[in-house]
């Protein structure tokens, strides 16, 4: 059949707009559907990771998003009497990619820019106020019925990526059940308009009282947020009633310095869908899994899955890639969904504890642990599970800095054969000690890079380049 476009993206949510945006640079046409005219105003994702400013660079948006988010100093799980618990200092941990560990964010502003990007390429076509009404797969692509103001449409895509959230019609309509962790926690949020910063608190808070467990989180300039565990017996009305808000924000101080500017009751879950691919159809982000909010991942997960789509998808479609290469994407993604979410349910399991008794317990091993000597360990780094990449690959390869310089900007977009005889040429001249040590450590002359940054191998040269060759083409 004759095609429309080469991806069909349903949904234009970070997820869905960042992978537009990302074909465009592999050179893939895209026509993606939303059903709202345009961004939502109000906050929703509050935290990004290093690893995602890293994809910002890429995207070129990395100044714009640094003047929409402030860096995270520190996360601090405090008991009810104000003791520190556990506590992460986020900047001391540094980060792989010489961007801040961690940064708090206003998510239209990411949504404005991520759009910006497609809309401005000739290969991405938007089309707001429309809806998927069905579709049907055929052995070369997708025949997708939209709905919209004009009337019925008929779109015809190579390949269609659901970006369209938890409760995604796309997988219902595939019939992928989910897993479910188990883990189902209402809590209300809060996010806030500040005048006054300074009588709020500048790290990032998990309150572990079993009266009421809380999070504070200090977001993007003059904001922060609040988020209230809803306790047995309560319902979401009792929450969001005006005079219950003011009563819960009594105890910090902020009388006359905050401004509501949206309330909400939240489902915490962990889920993840049991396919991540049915013939032509993928799914990604919140669609594919579902993540609760204390490691601050959910979003960041959804643009890993865009960032490791969108070079496997140019891959097949602009050079002759066997289709099997897609089933990758779960079986390296899919591990680290899963250990994210577990990561996060185990940190909601400690703030979520509503028995005193229990609380009591857990605040006193925590406190001796803590008057040992022992501090929180940063979480251990993301490794894809088993799919593109050799023994010795599925790392996140760190990005080196000289002064202001960047390697990434240096060497343009991957993938990357980086040999130790050609440390000292060109572009990599300024990075040569840093990536000699690395090399070194491996024990190899040469490492090849994926283009979204994550290793493929290690060894000689020509045998990485027979390698990938053979991979993905």
């Amino acid at each position: 059949m004759s095609h429309d476009c080469d991806v069909l993206v349903v949904g234009l949510g970070p997820v869905g707009a960042g992978l537009c945006a990302l074909l465009a640079r592999e050179g893939v046409s895209a026509i993606a559907v939303e059903k709202e005219a345009d961004v939502y105003p109000l906050p929703r994702a509050a935290h990004f990771d290093h690893e995602i400013m890293r994809l910002f660079q890429k995207l070129g948006i990395a100044q714009e998003m640094q003047a929409a988010s402030q860096v995270a100093p520190a996360y601090e799980f405090r008991n009810a009497a104000g003791e520190i618990l556990m506590s992460y200092d986020l900047i001391a941990q540094g980060s792989p990619s010489g961007w801040a560990p961690s940064y708090m964010f206003h998510q239209p502003s990411l949504e404005v820019a991520l759009r910006r990007l497609a809309d401005e390429s000739p290969l991405v076509d938007l089309r707001l106020r429309r809806t998927l009404s069905s579709f049907t797969q055929v052995a070369d692509g997708v025949t997708a019925r939209i709905d919209g103001p004009d009337g019925p449409e008929t779109i015809r895509a190579r390949w269609m990526v659901a970006c369209d959230g938890a409760k995604s019609p796309v997988r219902e309509a595939l019939g992928i059940g989910l897993d479910d962790y188990g883990f189902d926690e209402p809590w209300l949020v809060l996010d806030a308009l500040v005048s006054d910063p300074s009588r709020l608190p500048r790290a990032n808070l998990q309150i572990c009282d079993p009266a009421r467990p809380t999070t504070c989180l200090v977001m993007s300039q003059g904001r922060h947020r609040w988020e209230f565990m809803l306790l047995p017996g309560e319902t979401p009305e009792d929450l969001l009633d005006d005079a219950k808000i003011r009563e819960l924000l009594r105890p910090w101080n902020c009388d006359g310095v905050v401004e509501i500017e949206r309330k909400a009751v939240y489902r915490f879950h962990g889920r993840v869908a049991q396919r991540w691919r049915e013939g032509r159809v993928l799914l990604a982000g919140d669609a594919a899994h579902q993540t609760p909010p204390f490691a601050g991942q959910g979003m960041c997960s959804g643009l890993r899955d865009a960032d490791n789509l969108a070079w496997k998808l140019a891959a097949v479609i602009k050079r002759g890639a066997n289709p099997a290469l897609l089933d990758s994407y779960q079986t390296e993604r899919e591990p680290q969904v899963r250990s994210v979410i577990q990561l996060a349910i185990a940190m909601g399991k400690v703030v979520c504890i509503s028995d005193p008794a229990a609380a009591a317990m857990r605040d006193a091993g925590m406190l001796a642990q803590r008057a040992a000597g022992g501090s929180a360990p940063p979480p251990a780094p993301l490794r894809l599970g088993p799919g593109i990449s050799l023994d010795g690959g599925g790392e996140y390869f760190p990005q080196p800095w000289s002064g202001d310089v960047r390697m990434d900007d240096m060497l343009g977009e991957g993938p990357w054969l980086i040999t130790r005889e050609g440390l000292g040429d060109g572009a990599l001249a300024p990075f040569a000690a840093d990536l000699k040590r690395w090399l070194d450590s491996r024990q190899a002359d040469a490492v090849f890079i994926r283009p979204d940054r994550y290793v493929f191998g290690v060894g000689a040269p020509e045998a990485l380049e027979d390698a990938w060759a053979e991979r993905v083409s």
